[in-house]
């Protein structure tokens, strides 16, 4: 069975290689941290105008990464320093 980009064909399935996977994943998590970037400016920004902080202090965010489909549910804590 011909198979094209970095799959092979074993048996009856297709298995993606790691090259193609690096890739997948590598485009999902600049979609996202280009979005989560923007999102979390956007609230500091805002919370900074609503005097609900003052723009120097360090906060916790976290970040949600789940699927279904392949059984991904985690969430990623970091702080933020400004």
């Amino acid at each position: 069975m011909a198979v094209p980009g970095n799959k092979a064909a074993v048996g009856n399935k297709i298995v993606l290689g790691d090259k193609a996977l690096k890739a997948a994943v590598d485009k999902f998590l600049k979609t996202v941290s280009f979005t989560a970037q923007g999102e979390v400016e956007k609230a500091v920004r805002a919370a900074i105008a609503a005097g609900m902080i003052e723009g120097h202090e360090t906060f916790t965010a976290a970040v949600a990464l789940s699927s279904e489909k392949i059984g991904l549910n985690i969430t990623i804590y970091s702080k933020i320093e400004l």
